[in-house]
């Protein structure tokens, strides 16, 4: 035990004497969740807009408005032909073009169908989709309001037919912010990312400067060197995480509804696979700029486009959400959504935290017996 804490004070004090580290492992964990807390944001708050209107009269301009008064249509531009519109959106001026024919008013005011036309910029997917889903119900609406205009001139009564009227509730984010989904998951990568790097760079820095032949030929046992290493950096670990958390509900006021033990449980899991991870790292690598790209390249990136942070894992091909069940930031971002959002208990998300500890102890384990071989 005396042996291990030597080597956990000696691991401290190297912190200490590096002043970069203390940037690495504080700062850049608060930059980090508030840049990717603004920049991960799906939202669509302001659709740019650009009008051909060919009729011109005003039934045409009350339509318009209707998109002007939503709140969520910014009308940049009235053309007067198609070259215009082309022009606009291959200039990235608007997201759409909303076309009115000739006769626009003509064929509302003898109740005859009165086509519109909306041409899209479809490069960005998910923004055309959001947006035409605000088209559809303004257009929705504005129908609904003609017929109910028509009956009353006419003096007829609509009659009364079943119909679903939904009541739409919204839990765990009532106002349907990207940003209130994105953050959470954010510690994940963020905790993956520092102390995997970390890990990985400590002790081929030791094989760097030539200070790891001097251990090995001391008394020390590869098991106690392991542990030694890891200690610390479990600590970091649990610093940044209340580091996040508190800035995640001071600033982006989003708090914790669910155990903070078991999040705190599952986040020293977590630790563990990817201390293992970092520790796998430094067999394979001789360099710290090496063990850099290998973490960053091989192993981080892939975590990221794999562990459902940013894409649904259920919109991936087959064989990668299989491979999706070995990764175990998948896991941590689900327990994470699940306890900050919705408050879910650790019954709820037995299943992940089992499967988490699982990867996290065959990892380390792993890891640390090819350290062992290495150091033989």
């Amino acid at each position: 035990m005396k042996i291990i804490l030597s080597i956990i004070i000696k691991e401290f004090l190297q912190l200490k004497r590096d002043p970069r580290l203390f940037g690495v492992v504080f700062i850049a964990p608060v930059l980090q969740l508030i840049l990717f807390g603004y920049a991960a944001n799906m939202d669509v708050n302001t659709v740019h807009t650009a009008v051909f209107d060919q009729d011109k009269s005003v039934t045409s301009r009350n339509f318009i408005q209707r998109f002007e008064y939503s709140g969520y249509f910014k009308i940049d531009d009235y053309v007067d032909s198609y070259n215009q519109i082309n022009k606009d959106i291959n200039d990235n001026k608007v997201l759409w073009a909303l076309v009115i024919p000739k006769d626009f008013e003509k064929d509302i005011n003898r109740m005859r169908p009165a086509p519109v036309q909306a041409i899209f910029d479809g490069s960005d997917g998910n923004k055309a989709s959001i947006a035409m889903g605000y088209i559809q119900g303004i257009i929705t609406n504005y129908s609904k309001n003609i017929l109910l205009q028509a009956a009353d001139k006419t003096g007829r009564k609509i009659p009364a037919v079943g119909s679903l009227v939904p009541e739409v509730r919204v839990w765990y984010n009532p106002e349907l912010k990207t940003r209130v989904f994105m953050v959470p998951s954010i510690m994940g990568l963020i905790l993956a990312i520092i102390t995997t790097i970390l890990m990985s760079m400590a002790i081929v820095k030791e094989r760097e400067v030539g200070t790891l032949e001097q251990l090995i030929v001391t008394p020390i046992k590869p098991a106690q060197l392991v542990i030694g290493k890891m200690i610390p950096f479990i600590l970091l670990g649990f610093l940044d995480s209340l580091i996040v958390l508190g800035v995640m509900d001071f600033w982006f006021g989003i708090g914790i509804r669910g155990s903070f033990i078991f999040l705190m449980v599952s986040s020293f899991v977590f630790v563990l696979s990817t201390l293992g991870i970092g520790l796998f790292i430094s067999t394979i690598s001789k360099t710290q700029q090496q063990a850099m790209m290998v973490a960053q390249f091989g192993i981080l990136m892939p975590m990221l486009y794999l562990s459902g942070f940013a894409f649904p894992i259920s919109n991936m091909p087959k064989i990668l959400q299989y491979i999706s069940y070995l990764i175990p930031v998948r896991y941590y971002i689900e327990i994470l959504r699940a306890v900050i959002l919705k408050g879910a208990s650790f019954t709820e998300l037995l299943p992940q935290f089992l499967i988490l500890l699982f990867i996290g102890v065959v990892i380390l384990f792993a890891s640390a017996l090819r350290f062992r071989k290495r150091l033989e």
